[in-house]
């Protein structure tokens, strides 16, 4: 290669990274398989606690009421991997909710246009977030909590405060199919799938891993950061409005209090599923996992009869220890 000539994107985030000891695919694997055996070993805790925990109605009801969190755990897998977070997706989930509605009920709009409309103001969202980070360099985190308080009471204004209740009109989203198993489920199935494709199989997300992992080295080898980062929080945005509709579908509402503190949740699941706070390594297919440990978990202390304060501390402590463990794991993988 000429040494005047600028490295490509996939080159450079590979140059910007130190040679680990263990080969990438072996440590992806054990992630795999540790994220797999942790769930493994949740389900037969609670299965053992509690003799209802272990049947096919459980586990439906677990499939049906993770659509929302997984949609949006994607898209902020995505921004933790350029080193960025978005702390307004569960505020966005709510406006994207309300507006919806109120086109539906208000405004009387077809039922696809107000869909639309749910899908676009999470996308306005979204890419309001990246764009100000980006032209004032500013932290995401400040600028997606100021979108957290703006974007809250934007929903209150659209439903006047009020539950707005939608019936049946997106209820197919939630509708049942094979097995019990509802529409949004297999939508989310199909986004994890293809947005790990996307980070693993394009130039898209190798230039994601790279501006997370070293953004100097890409942007001497010709990457502009700033529309990848902008894309990133505008997609980010558009799956929380995809997750506003699969809440109304199941819960037949929109609620302006909908989605509060669920950015938590979000960020919960990306971590637990071993995507790094500091950026550049992540994966889609172990931040479901990181989804279905949220959701196991939440499912069997409510089983067991844990009561709220309690659930948010064992919650909380699981956090604490993923943290710790891909902390260790990613020192012992470097040395």
């Amino acid at each position: 290669m000429n040494p005047s000539t600028p490295p490509s994107p996939a080159a450079a985030a590979a140059a910007s990274t130190a040679p680990s000891a263990t080969p990438i695919w072996r440590t992806q694997l054990g992630t795999y398989l540790g994220l797999a055996l942790v769930l493994a070993g949740m389900v037969g805790l609670f299965s053992w606690l509690s003799e209802y925990f272990w049947s096919v109605e459980t586990f439906v009801t677990i499939a049906n009421e993770i659509p929302a969190l997984a949609v949006m755990a994607v898209g902020m897998t995505f921004v933790l991997i350029i080193a960025g977070i978005d702390l307004s997706v569960g505020s966005v989930m709510a406006l994207a909710a309300a507006t919806s509605a109120a086109a539906i009920l208000q405004w009387g709009w077809p039922v696809p246009a107000a869909a639309a409309l749910a899908l676009v103001t999470g996308l306005v969202c979204g890419t309001i977030t990246g764009a100000i980070s980006v032209a004032w360099r500013l932290p995401s985190f400040i600028v997606s909590l100021g979108m957290l308080e703006a974007v809250r009471g934007s929903a209150y204004l659209v439903t006047d405060s009020r539950t707005q209740y939608v019936g049946d009109a997106i209820s197919w989203l939630a509708a049942p199919l094979v097995g019990g198993i509802s529409v949004a489920f297999l939508i989310a199935l199909v986004l994890v799938v293809v947005a790990q494709l996307v980070l693993s199989r394009t130039v898209f997300g190798r230039s994601v891993v790279g501006i997370g992992t070293n953004e100097e080295a890409m942007r001497l080898a010709g990457v502009d950061p700033r529309p990848v980062r902008i894309i990133v929080f505008a997609v980010t945005g558009l799956l929380a409005g995809l997750a506003g509709l699969m809440q109304s579908a199941r819960l037949e509402a929109a609620d302006p209090n909908a989605g509060s503190g669920m950015e938590l949740q979000v960020i919960a699941a990306v971590v637990i599923g071993g995507t790094s706070l500091m950026g550049g390594r992540g994966s889609v297919v172990t931040t479901a996992f990181g989804v279905l440990i949220i959701a196991v978990l939440e499912a069997g202390l409510a089983q067991v009869g844990a009561s709220e304060p309690s659930k948010r501390i064992i919650t909380g402590c699981v956090i604490v220890a993923a943290v710790i463990i891909d902390t260790l794991r990613q020192r012992r993988t470097t040395h």
